[in-house]
């Protein structure tokens, strides 16, 4: 079975960028100062995964369809992949099976009315669903309220649906609002990433990473890097213009609906006592007030 050219060059690229990034002191390997090449070289994973340089150097240049599970975790750990890492060669690897070669649109569905009852029963959390594009597909009042630069971006789709990825790369204004722009940045596009290995022929995906890589110089960058992120959680500091400055945890949890694309719930919350917790009560109180008569925020009642 023939290998769409794309795939292949998303495995030849992903595992060249591991391997330059390993020294061979970090492998166990004897060094060199004559050395030529940053990293390790093949033949120098080829042992270390246990297979022959020639068989390593196909595999390297995305000859992967029809690969053991075995021999893909022999490679991972000889390039020392982390589990998102590792998740995504793997996505590779299916991706690589498909008969398919024509991107599609994804079939949409409908969000189950629990799931909004959820968000909305979230008074002090600020609690919205994010499909593996990063777009917004439903939220309760305090994530639009905690979120306004970003619903209120001209990055929005003709909906009115935002898009982080959009609103992080191409609205100047993400840059104040994200006190720390740059891992937003990389966590993002190391999202965008994952979601490519697993969905590598979603057209909706693949027009918006062309877009993306268009118009971001700082987006360019970053996905020639080949991060890979599936997980994220941790602290997120914003510089909301209502609110002024909170510093809240965030979590995302998977979300189990209809079909297989890949949907997290994300919550915001502040730590009891602090004076991020205060902010958030003024900004939820607010929220509550606006949005008393509006409908809850949903994208067209359906999830892509």
């Amino acid at each position: 079975m023939d290998q769409q050219p794309g795939n292949r060059d998303e495995i030849r690229h992903f595992l060249a960028v591991r391997r330059a990034r390993i020294t061979p002191a970090q492998a166990g390997l004897p060094t060199s100062p004559r050395r030529r090449v940053p990293g390790l070289r093949r033949e120098e994973v080829a042992v270390l995964a246990g297979v022959s340089t020639e068989w390593y150097t196909r595999l390297e240049k995305g000859h992967i369809s029809g690969v053991s599970e075995d021999v893909l975790d022999a490679v991972a750990r000889a390039l020392r992949l982390d589990d998102d890492e590792r998740t995504y060669l793997f996505d590779l690897a299916r991706a690589s099976r498909s008969t398919s070669r024509t991107p599609s649109r994804r079939r949409e569905a409908e969000i189950p009315p629990q799931v909004q009852w959820l968000l909305d029963s979230m008074t002090m959390s600020s609690a919205f669903v994010r499909n593996g594009r990063t777009d917004i597909v439903a939220g309760n009042p305090l994530a639009r309220a905690l979120y306004a630069p970003m619903f209120d971006s001209d990055t929005a789709d003709r909906r009115g649906r935002p898009n982080l990825a959009r609103f992080i790369f191409l609205d100047q204004g993400a840059q104040d609002f994200f006190v720390d722009w740059d891992a937003a940045c990389d966590a993002t596009a190391a999202m965008l990433r994952a979601e490519a290995g697993r969905e590598p022929r979603d057209r909706a995906l693949r027009e918006l990473i062309g877009e993306l890589s268009t118009l971001s110089p700082e987006f360019r960058t970053r996905w020639a890097a080949h991060d890979v992120l599936i997980r994220h959680d941790g602290i997120k500091r914003l510089q909301h213009p209502e609110a002024g400055h909170l510093e809240l945890t965030f979590q995302s949890l998977d979300l189990p609906l209809p079909g297989r694309t890949v949907h997290n719930l994300v919550t915001y919350t502040a730590e009891p006592g602090t004076e991020s917790e205060d902010r958030l009560k003024l900004l939820a109180s607010w929220a509550a007030t606006r949005f008393r008569e509006a409908e809850p925020y949903h994208a067209s009642a359906s999830l892509e």
